[in-house]
């Protein structure tokens, strides 16, 4: 098949979707595809140029795909990089860039390795259902659904789905100095205060008292307008993948100093990750059974990663679910599917074949 792996674009996560989506269209070539990267943000070329022969090509980015960095990428400078003929055509913000349309329209399907607001929130999924291209993964309803940590939550939570307490904050309610609304009660120290729609823990941190509660509400505010404050929960981090409505091993992580944020989840040796978990096999059930409930509540498909809490007290709680989960290196879903003797390459081949089956029904 003739396959665009999509990556790259102008989210905090856009180099961890670099690194998934170079390993994805290695993979795929390694399968027999003729598969190519390219840059959602950046695209390719110039408009009206010939695209004959675009996937005899090993790759259609400018640049080399370099490590995951400690921190997130400074998209103000990414936004940048478009030559100035591209900005007279597409503002900074704008996606896609050049001749993406044409060469995913070409595509017999496009694999989404994007990650983060890009590629997770549902916009693009709807663009593609509404132009006829076929893509990997949830469709646009189940991707909005999941991307919004607050309103899954509240979903979950009606589900029977144990989930943290939580509300939401805005940036413009911080701004006025919470006017008219009661602060947060001491007694919900520790708490833990996120964007409601970012993702790989970007913005996140653990406020233990209000100096610290307002200097964690200033750093999400600069990712997004709403904030989502949750109570903090000390615990094991778990998760368990779904791929074509199977539930994996259920994976732990166990970060060696902290949270498992940004720096934890893509520099090596900064966790262990064991799976499968040292679990009973009722809990484990229990997670995979709960993995596969969200992911049919959230109307996802082909493939998708939940995350789960454990407290000490044995209080399982499902924190998120990711639509389209890492396939770095270091990422867990591929490390569930290795638990079950499937390889990467037979995981991307799995991904691609269960989201060609959601175009048949």
């Amino acid at each position: 098949m003739n396959i665009v792996v999509l990556t790259g674009g102008i989210s905090t996560e856009r180099e961890v979707s670099l690194v998934t989506g170079r390993g994805v269209c290695k993979a795929l070539r390694e399968n027999g595809h003729k598969a190519v990267l390219l840059d959602v943000f950046f695209g390719y070329g110039e408009e009206g140029m010939s695209l004959e022969g675009i996937f005899d090509k090993k790759t259609l980015l400018n640049n080399e795909i370099h490590d995951i960095n400690v921190t997130d990428p400074d998209i103000e400078e990414i936004k940048k990089m478009r030559s100035a003929s591209l900005k007279d055509k597409w503002n900074n913000d704008g996606l896609p860039g050049p001749n993406v349309l044409e060469i995913c329209h070409m595509a017999d399907i496009v694999f989404m390795a994007l990650h983060g607001a890009d590629g997770e929130n549902g916009r693009l999924q709807a663009a593609f259902d509404i132009l006829g291209i076929k893509y990997t993964g949830s469709g646009s309803f189940g991707s909005s659904l999941a991307m919004d940590k607050f309103i899954s939550k509240k979903i979950l939570k009606e589900g029977g789905i144990p989930v943290p307490y939580g509300f939401i904050v805005t940036k413009k309610e911080i701004e006025e100095g919470f006017k008219g609304r009661k602060q947060l009660q001491d007694s919900m120290f520790p708490c833990v205060v996120k964007p409601c729609c970012g993702g790989s823990s970007v913005g996140v941190s653990i406020a233990n008292n209000r100096e610290e509660y307002q200097k964690a509400l200033e750093t999400a505010s600069r990712y997004e307008d709403e904030i989502l404050v949750e109570e903090y929960i000390k615990g094991r981090e778990l998760s368990a993948g779904v791929v074509d409505g199977e539930a994996y091993p259920v994976i732990e992580i166990i970060p060696k100093q902290g949270f498992y944020d940004y720096e934890t989840k893509y520099q090596p040796g900064m966790a262990d990750d064991v799976c499968p978990a040292d679990i009973s096999e009722k809990l484990c059930n229990e997670i995979q059974g709960y993995a596969k409930k969200v992911y049919g509540m959230l109307k996802l498909e082909a493939y998708a990663r939940i995350d789960f809490l454990l407290d000490a007290k044995g209080n399982l709680y499902c924190l998120e679910a990711n639509t389209l989960p890492g396939m770095t290196p270091v990422s867990l879903l591929p490390q569930e599917a290795a638990a079950v003797n499937v390889t990467y390459e037979e995981l991307c081949e799995k991904i691609v074949v269960a989201s060609l089956e959601k175009y048949k029904k």
